[in-house]
């Protein structure tokens, strides 16, 4: 099954560097990934398996309207993770929050809005107000200008590098900046360390106490077509054209999906549309193996064994395409002979997975069961064939 080659120099006295190329009959597909997209910039992930299916300027910092709002929610999750805010603690409205206009909530100084509400009108109303209100309570100088530097240090934090925050709600301001990739974090954050929170995202409606019948309905045009979408936040300014951070799932594979600069709300609608069945038709998840199937032997030195067999640290699923068959290949690579002892689980090599037309995919391999050093008669014939192969006179596995 499998076949091995040398690919280095002796690195050293005992340690060879060794690659086995693991033959399959397995067919996937291949595809283009010209994905052509009106959007200025766009970002698309396979959330699983982390593949990145299209990118365009998705490192470029550019305005992000409403979509930013996705960093207040975020951190507000957190307070009322941590206990500094309540689902049922009522927040008062200051002067400036009831300043903002564009999509609001219509509060005013005389409201005091449950957390809930106000979550609600920012999710499903993208209340400019709303957002501002839970800025400054969670601010630490009570200001939105304070809140929005916390926005800015958290970001930093998650890896969003191209992102820095001016006011909480994505008002515009020449400071306010996010690229496609980092609002695609924030959103895999939320999917992924709030779920149950993350079921808001898919409210259609919300008529906060009916003083606003004309702000009432979700502004995510995917939320009312069957598939899969649920989430997450819209944007639009002169500036920035038309954006939305959407996320849909269909059966066990879910994608997130990034665009920005589109000419209308219509154009958006068509082009999100667009991307999700694109991810969905075009790639399909395939299990690679099961946790604890063997893969692979490495060759141990010194060891009571002389070899030791390679499993997947976990069960594996990778993307491929599915438009065009073509065959995959794998390879593991380890720097080898192993040094015994060797701990059950242990780290030894990786299974690199390679598909026309994507990414190459690295998973880590561990060592099946442990080996033990020999004893004296093993280490000695081992030593003994690695001076045999380092003559050319035998194989190491002879």
């Amino acid at each position: 099954m499998y076949t091995q080659e040398q690919v280095g120099n002796v690195m050293s006295k005992n340690s060879f560097l060794f690659v086995l190329i693991v033959l399959t009959s397995l067919t996937f597909t291949r595809v283009s990934f010209a994905f052509d997209t009106s959007a200025q910039a766009a970002y698309v992930i396979d959330q699983e398996t982390g593949t990145v299916l299209l990118a365009k300027k998705e490192n470029v910092a550019l305005p992000p309207a409403s979509m930013s709002k996705l960093m207040t929610l975020f951190m507000t999750f957190e307070a009322l993770r941590d206990g500094r805010l309540r689902w049922d603690e009522k927040l008062r409205v200051s002067e400036h929050a009831m300043s903002y206009g564009g999509s609001t909530m219509f509060l005013d100084t005389t409201d005091r809005v449950t957390v809930q509400d106000l979550i609600r009108g920012i999710i499903v109303l993208s209340g400019n107000d709303a957002c501002a209100v839970i800025a400054e309570a969670l601010s630490v100088d009570g200001t939105e200008k304070g809140f929005a530097t916390m926005m800015t240090a958290k970001a930093k934090k998650l890896g969003m590098h191209h992102s820095v925050f001016a006011n909480s709600n994505g008002w515009p301001h020449p400071s306010q900046r996010m690229s496609m990739k980092d609002l695609a974090i924030i959103a895999n954050h939320i999917i992924t360390d709030f779920p149950t929170q993350y079921l808001l995202f898919a409210e259609k409606e919300f008529a906060f106490d009916g003083r606003a019948p004309s702000n009432t309905q979700n502004r995510n045009p995917l939320l009312k077509l069957d598939i899969g979408a649920d989430g997450l936040k819209t944007g639009h300014t002169s500036e920035a054209g038309y954006g939305l951070v959407g996320s849909a799932k269909q059966g066990n594979r879910r994608v997130i999906f990034v665009l920005t600069g589109l000419e209308s709300a219509k154009k958006r609608a068509m082009e999100a549309e667009r991307i999700v069945n694109w991810s969905f038709r075009h790639f399909t998840s395939k299990t690679l193996s099961q946790s604890g199937s063997i893969i692979a032997h490495a060759d141990v030195w010194m060891g009571k064994s002389r070899t030791v067999a390679m499993t997947l640290e976990a069960g594996a699923s990778i993307l491929v395409p599915t438009s065009s068959m073509d065959e995959i290949s794998s390879k593991v690579v380890y720097q080898g002979p192993l040094e015994a002892p060797i701990a059950s689980g242990e780290n030894i090599g990786e299974l690199i997975i390679s598909i026309p037309g994507m990414p190459q995919k690295s998973l880590k391999l561990v060592a099946a069961e442990p080996v033990a050093i020999g004893g004296f008669i093993s280490r000695i014939r081992t030593v003994a064939l690695v001076l045999l192969r380092k003559v050319g006179w035998g194989r190491l596995d002879a």
